[in-house]
């Protein structure tokens, strides 16, 4: 990448992760201006410039998905509740804002989705929940392979804060493992002349957008290295501290085009019954193994997903 050009996505990727850490929140555009070390004057222009859509938009509708999300996965939580969470000042403005986005009202939307989860894959995904165990240990469990039907053998742990390394893609990502391997190999150009690549390395993929929610040119994909908290970025790679606290974590073998079923288990199958929510920090994953080194070509793979109990 052009230098001049990574300058501008170091400087665009630190602005949007705060704004994703700071989403229920007011945010001023001075502040978000002096993140990004641009004039304030000619911010909302660069902005818009860069990311296709203006600042305004892009906040609104970063609220309007996690609200959707929320209402999906979090059944226990009020519709009051969720639009001020997401950074809406009252019920109101929450209820127009989600129907000029959505096309429906937020109540409308919660009956949907729980009415599609009657759906007969999501009810088989249900099944196999009941039948998978999981607990509240420090440890993961043991390894369950993957079959025709996927078991996911769920753990709820504590994580440790991480500090990574990492590039962005914004745009559609699934089903689409050169593009993954792309990304990590540039990634790796970079990590590998500092000395950054070791035997405890970890190599992750954080997802910060819902595939059910966002249009998939707007996806938001990190590929990531764990790194030391000091350690120093330039052009194109940004750093990033993945927020500490519970998981579901899961361990999984499966091939390339599985991942979407792995993620449909865990959030259609293992969910409902396990007594939790999902947050609104990313989830990710972790790489246990070199695929191209498989000789059956599998990827083996922890998905980490944040929790809160109902």
């Amino acid at each position: 990448m052009d230098p001049r050009r990574a300058e501008y996505a170091a400087r665009f990727n630190r602005v949007l992760d705060y704004i994703q850490v700071h989403l229920g929140e007011e945010m001023d555009l001075d502040t978000l201006a002096s993140v990004a070390c641009f004039s304030p004057y000619h911010f909302h222009r660069l902005f818009h410039g860069w990311m296709g859509e203006t600042l305004h938009d892009f906040i609104f509708r970063l609220r309007v998905e996690r609200a959707a999300t929320q209402l999906t996965y979090n059944p226990g939580k009020t519709i009051t509740e969720i639009a001020l969470d997401c950074g809406f000042s009252s019920s109101s403005t929450f209820a127009r804002a989600f129907k000029t986005f959505h096309g429906v009202s937020a109540t409308e939307w919660r009956k949907n989705r729980k009415n599609r989860k009657m759906d007969r894959k999501e009810c088989e995904a249900e099944e196999v929940a009941r039948d998978a165990s999981w607990s509240t240990t420090d440890g993961v469990g043991p390894f369950q392979e993957t079959a025709m039907t996927m078991t996911l053998k769920v753990d709820v742990k504590h994580l440790p804060p991480m500090h990574v390394a990492y590039l962005r893609h914004v745009g559609p990502f699934q089903n689409n493992p050169s593009l993954f391997e792309g990304l990590f190999t540039r990634l790796c150009t970079w990590a590998g002349p500092r000395g950054l690549l070791g035997p405890d390395t970890q190599f992750l993929s954080v997802y910060h957008d819902n595939p059910e929610v966002t249009e998939p040119a707007k996806l938001r994909l990190d590929v990531a290295v764990s790194v030391a908290a000091d350690t120093k970025v330039d052009g194109e790679i940004g750093k990033q501290e993945l927020p500490g606290g519970l998981y579901a974590v899961t361990r999984v073998r499966i091939k390339p085009e599985q991942y979407g079923e792995a993620w449909d288990a865990l959030m259609g199958g293992w969910f409902p019954s396990s007594g939790y929510q999902p947050d609104d920090r990313p989830c990710f994953e972790i790489a246990l193994n070199d695929p191209g080194k498989d000789p059956e070509g599998m990827h083996e793979v922890m998905i980490c997903e944040p929790v809160k109990p109902l």
